[in-house]
C-alpha cells in the first residue's frame, strides 16, 4: 500500500486526481494541504478521514508518506518538488512541471541522486481518442507521420475555483504564461509521441485577440519543425466555441480527430473508417477518467517495474518548446533552434 498526500486542493486535485486515487486499492491518500485554510472543509467533504495539514512543511515533516501529488499553480512547483525529493518522496506534479528555465535540470539531478521518481501529469496521452490515434500510428496505418495540425479552441481559461481573487491562470506571476503555458504543454507531448523524431526548431506568434487587458496571451500560433515533419498548433481562449480538432497526416493516410470522433482516411485496407472515442477532448477540464493511466505509470516507475525517465524527458522537451516559442514571440516570430533553448 502506497501512502500519498495532495499538495494543493483546487478543482484539478479534488475532481481529477482524488477520485482516481480513491478508486485504487494499492494507494491511500492520508493527508492534504492547501494555502487556503478554508480548503480543510472541502478536503473532509471529499475524502473523510484524510488528515489536514495547515502547511506543506508540516505535511512533509509529520506525515508518513511514499509520494506527494502536487496540484498547485505553476509558480510554486519547483520549490515544492525540491522539498519533497529532499524528504525522499516520489513526486507526481501537474504540468507545467516548472516555469523557470534553470529549475528543471537541478530537480532532475536531485531525483536521480535520491533515487526517486519525478513525474509530470501527461494525462492527454490517456484520452481515448488520443490513445486510439497513437495505436493506429504505431500500427503504420497512415505511414510515417509528416504533418500534424492541432486546434484547441476555448472561450475562456478553465475555472480556478470561485475566482473571488481572480483567475490565477491569467496572472503571469503565478501561471508563468497564458494559453501557451496552459494548453501548449499537452499538445507538445502528444504530437511528439506521434512524430517520434526530436524537433529541430520552433516559431510562434503570441497575441491578445480578445482579452486585451490581460498580461498574458490568449492566443498562440506555434509551428514546430522536425527533420521530416511539421506541426502547426493553434491555441486560443478567444474562440466563440469550445472544441478540439486535429489532423495527423502520414505518407499513406490521414487521421482526423473531431473532438470525440476519429476518422481514418486513405487507409490502404479500404474505405474510410470512424471510431467513436468518448468523452470529447473538450469535455471538461479535470478529466478524472484519464487519470488512471497516469497513476499506473507513475506507480510503476516508483516500484521499479517500469523504466524511469521517459516522462521526465517529455517534460524537458515541453519546457524547451515553450521557452523557444516565447523567445520567438518576443522576436517577431523568428525560428528558434531547439539547441538554443536546451543548452
Amino acid at each position: 500500500m502506497r501512502r500519498g498526500a495532495l499538495i494543493g486542493l483546487g478543482n484539478v486535485a479534488l475532481h481529477g486526481h482524488l477520485p482516481g486515487w480513491r478508486r485504487r486499492r494499492d494507494v491511500e491518500i492520508v493527508g492534504g494541504t492547501d494555502a487556503r485554510p478554508e480548503q480543510r472543509t472541502v478536503l473532509v467533504a471529499h475524502a473523510p478521514g484524510t488528515r489536514w495539514y495547515p502547511t506543506t512543511a508540516e505535511l512533509l515533516s509529520e506525515a508518513s508518506l511514499d509520494f506527494v501529488d502536487i496540484c498547485t499553480p505553476p509558480a510554486s512547483h519547483a520549490a515544492l518538488i525540491r522539498s519533497a525529493l529532499e524528504r525522499g518522496l516520489h513526486v507526481l506534479c501537474e504540468k507545467p512541471l516548472v516555469g523557470a528555465r534553470d529549475d528543471l535540470a537541478p530537480l532532475a539531478r536531485l531525483a536521480e541522486k535520491t533515487g526517486r521518481v519525478l513525474y509530470t501529469v501527461h494525462n492527454w496521452h490517456h484520452a481515448p481518442i488520443v490513445r486510439r490515434t497513437t495505436e493506429l500510428v504505431d500500427e503504420g496505418r497512415i505511414g510515417r507521420v509528416n504533418h500534424v495540425v492541432w486546434h484547441t479552441l476555448r472561450t475562456r481559461p478553465a475555472s480556478a475555483g470561485d475566482e473571488r481573487g481572480g483567475n490565477w491562470r491569467v496572472d503571469p506571476a503565478v501561471a508563468g504564461g497564458g494559453v501557451l503555458t496552459d494548453h501548449g504543454w499537452h499538445v507538445f507531448y502528444v504530437v511528439q509521441r506521434w512524430i517520434g523524431a526530436p524537433p529541430l526548431s520552433v516559431s510562434a506568434t503570441l497575441e491578445r485577440r480578445r482579452h486585451t487587458g490581460w498580461d498574458v496571451e490568449d492566443t498562440a500560433s506555434v509551428r514546430v519543425t522536425y527533420p521530416e515533419a511539421i506541426a502547426e498548433i493553434l491555441l486560443t481562449w478567444a474562440s466563440d466555441v469550445r472544441r478540439n480538432w486535429a489532423e495527423v497526416r502520414g505518407t499513406t493516410g490521414v487521421l482526423e480527430l473531431r473532438d470525440e470522433t476519429l476518422v481514418l482516411k486513405g487507409d490502404a485496407r479500404g474505405a474510410d473508417l470512424a471510431w467513436s472515442c468518448p468523452p470529447a477532448m473538450s469535455d471538461g477540464s479535470h478529466h478524472p477518467d484519464w487519470f488512471d493511466g497516469v497513476a499506473n505509470q507513475f506507480l510503476a516507475e516508483a516500484a521499479g517495474t517500469a523504466p524511469r525517465g521517459a516522462n521526465l524527458a517529455e517534460a524537458t522537451l515541453c519546457a524547451a518548446l515553450e521557452r523557444g516559442a516565447r523567445a520567438s514571440g518576443l522576436d517577431g516570430g523568428r525560428e528558434v533552434p531547439l539547441s538554443e533553448v536546451l543548452s
